[in-house]
């Protein structure tokens, strides 16, 4: 390693917010039982927030953003990894208050690296990353809830999003019949292509019918928007199926009723990606690796940027202007 490495850090003082690469060295680190050679991350919504003076993500600065990276292991004084091991690190505090993936190097705990499964490169594994491990804990706690292909069709929302799009291929590889809403009109050439059968507008999955039910449509749903997104699905599904919650770009508040849970018996299922525990963890990534690994993954990449487009690539996250993933190259 290198005496020095190039990171993307931000700084925050009473006075300015800096965001940029700089030089740092191997002691610049925080602790960590791991030190890995960053090959990949990816940009996701929170490292879009992480990337801004108010984005209320970082709790102590100056500090590297990036909740993924995937990269060889350079250094372990943990016996289950070893030097030039592939290894993937997501969730936990990487990128919050923990150094993260914006850097060549990174050095974290043992107890938060996964090695990378059979059937993934380190490329693949970060155009799934945090979005892909979201989305197939979405799919893995809706079937727990019994739902299967012959259930009825399912509806994806925020569609053109990281998850959204990953959720798309996981359950057109499993033989679902998919629906997807999306503020993108000129994208349904790209979402029928990831396996949707029908496109819905903003506005179809937005509209308030005044009414605390309508009409059962949905077996289930991964929604990463929320507020009346998730009030129009808790209307819409189906009797005893479930919806994933997963996100909340559409607002925190949800204008809905307890009707369609003691009238319907519908499940609202809470996805929480972050402190996932370990067995579950390794079990999903190998699921990401066999039946859940989308079929064409680079098609899901929009581009690939470098350190110093971070600033651009993270305003394009937060404005919703990316359709699937954006992945980091440090």
């Amino acid at each position: 390693m290198a005496e020095s490495f190039r990171a993307f850090v931000v700084n925050k003082t009473d006075e300015a917010f800096e965001a940029g690469v700089k030089e740092l060295s191997k002691d610049a680190l925080p602790a960590g039982d791991v030190l890995i050679k960053v090959v990949y991350s990816g940009i996701n919504y929170k490292d879009g927030l992480a990337s801004i003076p108010n984005g209320q993500v970082v709790r102590k600065y100056p500090f590297v953003p990036g909740i993924d990276l995937a990269g060889h292991v350079v250094e372990s004084s943990d016996r289950r990894f070893r030097e030039n091991d592939e290894v993937i690190v997501t969730s936990y505090n990487l990128g919050v208050s923990h150094f993260g993936g914006f850097s060549e190097y990174a050095r974290v705990p043992a107890a938060w690296v996964v090695p990378v499964p059979r059937g993934l490169s380190l490329r693949e594994a970060m155009i799934l990353g945090t979005a892909g491990f979201t989305a197939a804990l979405a799919v893995h706690k809706l079937e727990l809830n019994g739902l299967q292909p012959e259930s009825g069709p399912v509806l994806v929302t925020g569609a053109t999003g990281g998850v959204g799009s990953t959720a798309i291929s996981m359950f057109s590889n499993l033989g679902y019949t998919i629906a997807a809403s999306t503020g993108k009109q000129s994208e349904e050439a790209y979402l029928k292509g990831l396996g949707a059968s029908e496109i819905l507008s903003r506005e179809d999955v937005t509209a308030d019918s005044g009414k605390p039910l309508d009409k059962e449509r949905w077996a289930g749903s991964v929604d990463s928007v929320g507020g009346s997104t998730l009030a129009y699905l808790t209307r819409t599904t189906k009797y005893s199926g479930s919806i994933a919650s997963v996100g909340v770009t559409g607002g925190p508040k949800v204008p809905a009723t307890v009707f369609p849970f003691i009238l319907r018996g519908i499940n609202l299922l809470g996805i929480d990606s972050v402190n996932c525990p370990m067995e579950l963890r390794l079990n999903l990534w190998e699921r990401l690796a066999s039946d859940l690994k989308p079929k064409n993954l680079e098609g899901l990449v929009a581009r690939e940027v470098g350190l110093a487009a971070l600033p651009e690539a993270t305003a394009e996250i937060l404005g919703a202007k990316v359709r699937g993933r954006i992945l980091v190259k440090p």
